[in-house]
């Protein structure tokens, strides 16, 4: 016959796991993740695959071709707009808006154009070249403040 015995003094047994466990250094970050995470690029790729479905959509007459286009279009529009208000909201920071102070304007005008190179129901690539045009200006910013 076999006895099992089983600690009743849980709470102690939870504070040696804090103390062993416990971390040893407090760090600060400015962001969710330590830098590096961040990169325009992401928006820009979603960007050119909006521009690439309006082209492919434009070149081909069949109708559930013309279907399965318009939605990828609006999902990675949808994407770029994410990929953005990411970088808006977390990357981008008061002394940012202060340097540039365009940067609330080029977000607002390129997420914008993202809703109406997706969901808006445009098929103009001119759109597409508008938005690509606002993500590399906010890129070039995003890498001026990255050095």
């Amino acid at each position: 016959m076999r006895a099992t015995y089983y600690c009743t003094n849980l709470g102690f047994m939870r504070n040696i796991f804090e103390a062993v466990f416990a971390p040893k250094t407090t760090v600060l970050a400015h962001c969710d993740l330590p830098c590096g995470v961040y990169d325009p690029a992401q928006a820009r790729i979603e960007a050119l695959s909006v521009k690439a479905c309006m082209e492919k959509y434009a070149a081909n007459t069949d109708a559930d071709f013309r279907s399965r286009s318009v939605a990828i279009k609006e999902e990675r529009s949808h994407a770029v707009k994410e990929h953005l208000w990411v970088l808006w909201t977390d990357y981008f920071k008061a002394p940012h808006f202060e340097a540039y102070p365009q940067l609330h304007t080029l977000f607002n005008d390129a997420t914008k154009l993202a809703g109406a190179a997706g969901t808006k129901g445009t098929q103009d690539v001119a759109v597409a070249d508008s938005l690509i045009a606002k993500i590399d200006e906010i890129a070039e910013i995003f890498w001026a403040t990255k050095k």
